[in-house]
C-alpha cells in the first residue's frame, strides 16, 4: 500500500504529465474539472469535438501515465474520474492521442514482428484450459445478464440496419441473412458454425434455410441456453449444440460460419482456427467469417501491449487485422476470399443500442451478483468500443471463402 504523501506526490507528477501531453491536443477540446477549477485543452471551433472529465481524485493522473487504457478504466471503476459523455472523452483521446501514443511505442511493434516466428512455433503450447476458463470469464456472467441488453435474438455482435428506422433487433435479423446468403445454404445443406453464442443464428439458418447446422461453444451457459432452445423449438433434428473446442469438431461439412468468435483467440491460435475452418468444409464449399480488426499496424502493437478491454473484459484474446487473416489463411487453407464486406459504423449504432439497454437495466445488477465497479467498467467497455468505431481504429467485416479443393 502506497503511502499518503507518496500518493500524493504520484498525482502531482501524473497532473503535471497529464497536462504536458493535452497541450498537444488538436481537432477536439478536453475540459478537465477539478477542486472547483477547471482547463481547457485544445482550440474550440463549430467542428470540434468537445468532452468533459471532472476528476475526483488526482491518482488518476498517474493511472493513466503509468499504465495507459488500463489504468483509465481502472481510475472510472474505482470512481477517481467521471464524465456525462464516455463516447465523446475516449474519442478525443483517440483522435489527439492515439497517434502521439504510436510514436513513443514504434519499438514494441517492431520487437512484435521481429518475434513472430518464433512466437507462432509455440502456438502448440497455448493451453486450452486457460483459454476456455477466460471464454467462460466473459460469457458465463449469466444469461439473464446478457438477455437485459441484448435483442430477443442474442446476437452479441455486429448488427445491420437497413433503415435508418430499423430495430436492433431487424438488424440483427439482417446481419444473419446476409451470412446465410453469402454461404448459400439451402435445405440439402450442412453447416459448421464455429461459437455458438446463443444459438440465435444456428437456429435462424434451420428454420429460415431449412439447412442441418452442428454448432459449437466452450461457454458453460451459452451451451445451456442454446440446448434448450433447440429443444424447446422442436429443431433437435435439425441442430445439434456441441461443447467441444473447435479443434476437436469432426466431420465434413457444406458451409462454415463463425461470428465474432475469433477475437477470443490468442493470436498465436489464428492458424489453427483457419486450419480448422479448411478442414472442416467439403471442396466446393463455403466459409464465412466476421470478425472486429485492427488495423495491420495497430494488430503488432497489440500482441505486445495490455489494453483495457484486453485486461478487464476479454482476457486472453487478440483482435486480428486484414493482413493477418489473410496470411493465416495464404498458410493453412486452400480458401479464396471472394467477398469483403464492411459495417463498422454500423456496430457503432449497435453498441449505442446495447448500452442504453444496459443503463436501463443497471440497477438490476446487484440482485445478478454485479457490483458497482463491474458496471462502471462495462459502461465504459460499451462506450470506448462505440468511440472507437466511430474514429474507424477498428472495423467489423464479413469475409466470405469459396473452398476449391
Amino acid at each position: 500500500m502506497s503511502r499518503p504523501w507518496s500518493r500524493r506526490l504520484g498525482g502531482q507528477l501524473g497532473r503535471v504529465a497529464a497536462h504536458t501531453l493535452l497541450r498537444s491536443l488538436d481537432g477536439a477540446t478536453l475540459t478537465l474539472h477539478e477542486g472547483g477549477a477547471f482547463r481547457r485543452f485544445g482550440t474550440p471551433g463549430p467542428d470540434r469535438l468537445e468532452a468533459a472529465v471532472a476528476v475526483a481524485d488526482p491518482a488518476a493522473f498517474r493511472a493513466v501515465l503509468t499504465s495507459g487504457s488500463v489504468g483509465l478504466g481502472a481510475a472510472y471503476r474505482d470512481g477517481l474520474w467521471e464524465s456525462d459523455d464516455l463516447v465523446a472523452v475516449i474519442r478525443v483521446l483517440q483522435r489527439s492521442l492515439g497517434p502521439l501514443n504510436r510514436v513513443l511505442n514504434p519499438s514494441r511493434a517492431v520487437t512484435a514482428r521481429f518475434l513472430d516466428p518464433l512466437r507462432r512455433r509455440r502456438t502448440d503450447v497455448v493451453d486450452r484450459g486457460a483459454a476456455r476458463d477466460e471464454v467462460r470469464a466473459h460469457y458465463d456472467l449469466g444469461n439473464d445478464f446478457f438477455a437485459g441488453f441484448l435483442d430477443p435474438t442474442m446476437q452479441y455482435s455486429c448488427a445491420l440496419y437497413l433503415s435508418d428506422e430499423a430495430t436492433l433487433e431487424a438488424a440483427s435479423v439482417a446481419k444473419m441473412d446476409r451470412l446465410c446468403r453469402q454461404l448459400r445454404l439451402g435445405v440439402d445443406d450442412h453447416l459448421v458454425e464455429i461459437g455458438t453464442g446463443w444459438g440465435g443464428l444456428a437456429v435462424h439458418a434451420a428454420t429460415t434455410y431449412g439447412c442441418r447446422v452442428t454448432t459449437t461453444t466452450i461457454s458453460d451457459r451459452q451451451h445451456e441456453h442454446a440446448s434448450r432452445l433447440v429443444k424447446e423449438l422442436g429443431l433437435d433434428d435439425r441442430v445439434t449444440v456441441l461443447a467441444d473446442d473447435f479443434r476437436d469438431v469432426e466431420g465434413s461439412y457444406d458451409a462454415l460460419v463463425s461470428v465474432e468468435m475469433i477475437e477470443a483467440l490468442d493470436w498465436r491460435e489464428h492458424d489453427s482456427f483457419f486450419a480448422a475452418c479448411d478442414a472442416l468444409v467439403r471442396p466446393g464449399g463455403r466459409v464465412a467469417i466476421q470478425a472486429i480488426t485492427l488495423p495491420d499496424a495497430d494488430f503488432h502493437r497489440a500482441k505486445a501491449n495490455d489494453d483495457f478491454i484486453n485486461h478487464f473484459i476479454f482476457p486472453g484474446g487478440t483482435l486480428p487485422s486484414l493482413g493477418a487473416i489473410a496470411g493465416s489463411v495464404a498458410r493453412q487453407t486452400s480458401l479464396e476470399l471472394v467477398d469483403t464486406f464492411a459495417m463498422g459504423l454500423h456496430y457503432a449504432r449497435t453498441l449505442r443500442e446495447w448500452r442504453a439497454r444496459f443503463l436501463e437495466m443497471r440497477a438490476d445488477l446487484p440482485a445478478l451478483g454485479l457490483d458497482e465497479r463491474f458496471a462502471r467498467l462495462w459502461d465504459l467497455y460499451l462506450a470506448t468500443c462505440e468511440a472507437l468505431f466511430l474514429e474507424r481504429q477498428i472495423d467489423d467485416v464479413q469475409l466470405t471463402y469459396v473452398k476449391w479443393s
